[in-house]
C-alpha cells in the first residue's frame, strides 16, 4: 500500500510538472498582452509594471487592426456548421456501417480509417484548386471540406459506441411501428450522447484553432477566421505588432478554453464508450 501511495505521488508530481510546462506559454501570452510592444521583445518574461503596463490598449489595437469581431463571427459560423454537419453525417454513417455489416459497409469503414492516416500535405494543393473550381471557398463550403477531414475519427468512435448498443432495442421499436429516423434519433442518439459530446469537443477545438485549411480554401478578400486575421498583424520586412498580436491571441484562446472547461468531463466518458470490442 505504501509503495502504491509513493508511486501515486510520483506520478502526480510528474504530471504536475508537465502541466505547468504546457500552461506556461499560455501564461506568457497573457502576461505580454498587457505590456507595451517595445518591451515584449526586450524581456518577454518580465512582469508588467508601471512603465511597461498598457492595460487593454493592445486588445483595442488588435481588434481595430484585424477587424477581429468580424473574424470571430466567421470562425463561429465555420466551427458550428462544420461540427453539426460532422456529428449528423458521421453518426448516421457509423450506425449504417454497424447494422448493415456487409462487405460494402466494412470497406467503407476501412476507407474512413485510412482517412485518419493520410497526411494533409499530400492533398492540400489539389484540395485548394478543387475547392475553387467547385465554389467551396466560402464558410459554408468549408463545412463540407471539414466533414471530409473530420469523418475518420468521428466514425471510428461512433462505430465502437453503436456496437455496444443492444440491437434488440431497435428491433422492439421497429415492431411497435417506429420509422428508421425515429429509431435513430429517439433511441440510438440518446445512448450515444456522451460520445457525441466528446466528438463535438474534439472537432470544435480542431476547427476553431485551424489555420491552414481556411487559409488554403477561403476567399481572403471576404472571409478571415481568427487565426488568419491575427497572422495579418505581420507587417512589411518581418515587422510584427507583438502587443496587438498577444492581445488577439488571448481573445482567440478564451472562448475555446471556456468551452473545453465546461465540457471536458464528457471527453473521457465518450472515448471510453467507444473503446469496446466489436
Amino acid at each position: 500500500m505504501n509503495d502504491k501511495v509513493k508511486h501515486g505521488w510520483l506520478w502526480t508530481l510528474l504530471f504536475t510538472v508537465i502541466s505547468i510546462v504546457w500552461i506556461f506559454p499560455l501564461f506568457l501570452v497573457l502576461l505580454n498582452s498587457f505590456k507595451d510592444k517595445t518591451y515584449i521583445t526586450v524581456n518577454a518574461f518580465s512582469i508588467p509594471f508601471k512603465k511597461t503596463f498598457v492595460g487593454f490598449t493592445n486588445y483595442i489595437n488588435g481588434i481595430e487592426q484585424t477587424n477581429l469581431l468580424a473574424s470571430f463571427v466567421w470562425t463561429v459560423v465555420i466551427t458550428v456548421g462544420s461540427v453539426v454537419l460532422i456529428l449528423i453525417c458521421t453518426s448516421m454513417c457509423a450506425w449504417w456501417i454497424v447494422r448493415v455489416g456487409n462487405a460494402s459497409a466494412k470497406t467503407l469503414y476501412i476507407l474512413f480509417l485510412f482517412n485518419m492516416i493520410v497526411p494533409f500535405q499530400m492533398v492540400m494543393f489539389t484540395l485548394s484548386k478543387i475547392s475553387d473550381m467547385l465554389g467551396l471557398n466560402t464558410p459554408w463550403g468549408l463545412w463540407i471540406i471539414y466533414l471530409g477531414f473530420g469523418a475518420g475519427l468521428s466514425v471510428f468512435i461512433f462505430t465502437g459506441v453503436i456496437k455496444s448498443i443492444p440491437q434488440e432495442l431497435e428491433e422492439s421499436a421497429m415492431i411497435d411501428g417506429a420509422s428508421v429516423p425515429r429509431i435513430f434519433f429517439q433511441i440510438v442518439v440518446p445512448i450515444m450522447r456522451p460520445s457525441i459530446i466528446s466528438v463535438a469537443i474534439l472537432q470544435t477545438m480542431w476547427i476553431w484553432n485551424d489555420f491552414l485549411l481556411p487559409y488554403l480554401t477561403l476567399d481572403m478578400s471576404k472571409y478571415k477566421t481568427m487565426p488568419i486575421a491575427i497572422q495579418y498583424l505581420r507587417g512589411g520586412y518581418g515587422s510584427v505588432d507583438m502587443g496587438a498580436m498577444m492581445g488577439c491571441l488571448v481573445l482567440a484562446i478564451i472562448p475555446i478554453v471556456v468551452f473545453y472547461l465546461i465540457c471536458q468531463k464528457y471527453i473521457i466518458k465518450g472515448v471510453m464508450a467507444g473503446a469496446v470490442k466489436g
